[in-house]
């Protein structure tokens, strides 16, 4: 996976190609779905969600320039595979998951596997969890019209959110945003197909 799907196009921070190395991806996904973990594709995880493609993983971690003294903030638990690989890189990740039973499952996987610095936590991801702000990276795992303006206010200075946004029924793209003086700029990453941000 590292080799042929990650480097191979384009993930170049070592940090997060080791850590997708290593950790166990097969442990976040249903049992049907365990032989087609490490396969470059998203898989059902039920409740209508997916687990996103390695590749999407590693180049959403990279475009935030992980800080392992920062704080992180994710929306869209989901599988809880995004929420460890930040768990890895980062000092502290909050995740949010507005389906209780994904978050359950994600929070005793990430538990079991010693994730004690990643706090899963359910709610409206729109509203992002103050109590946690300012974050120095922000991950949005769901396709919206624009950034929450929650988001936007709970990222720090100079901090980078990553998120894709919908720009038509069949059409969307992921986006970097960087915030200076208060107001967030932003560049085109690639085109993405995410579950709607709800």
């Amino acid at each position: 996976m590292v080799v042929e799907q990650l480097r191979a196009n384009g993930i170049s921070d070592e940090r997060v190609l080791a850590v997708m190395g290593e950790l166990p991806r097969e442990e976040f996904v249903p049992e049907p779905a365990r032989p087609y973990a490490y396969e470059d594709r998203a898989l059902s995880i039920g409740h209508g969600q997916t687990i996103s493609q390695p590749f999407v993983v590693a180049a959403m971690t990279q475009a935030l320039e992980p800080d392992a003294e920062g704080d992180a903030l994710e929306v869209g638990t989901g599988s809880g595979y995004q929420a460890a690989v930040l768990g890895r890189l980062f000092r502290h990740v909050v995740t949010i998951e507005r389906e209780p039973a994904l978050g359950e499952r994600a929070a005793a996987v990430l538990s079991r596997l010693g994730f004690a610095n990643v706090e899963v936590v359910l709610g409206d991801g729109r509203e992002g969890w103050p109590e946690g702000a300012p974050y120095e990276a922000v991950l949005v795992a769901a396709a919206g019209t624009s950034v929450p303006p929650a988001l936007a206010g709970q990222l720090g200075e100079d901090g980078r959110l990553v998120m894709p946004l919908e720009y038509g029924p069949e059409d969307q793209e992921l986006r970097l945003f960087w915030k200076r003086e208060g107001k967030l700029e932003s560049r085109l990453l690639f085109p993405v197909r995410f579950v709607p941000l709800v």
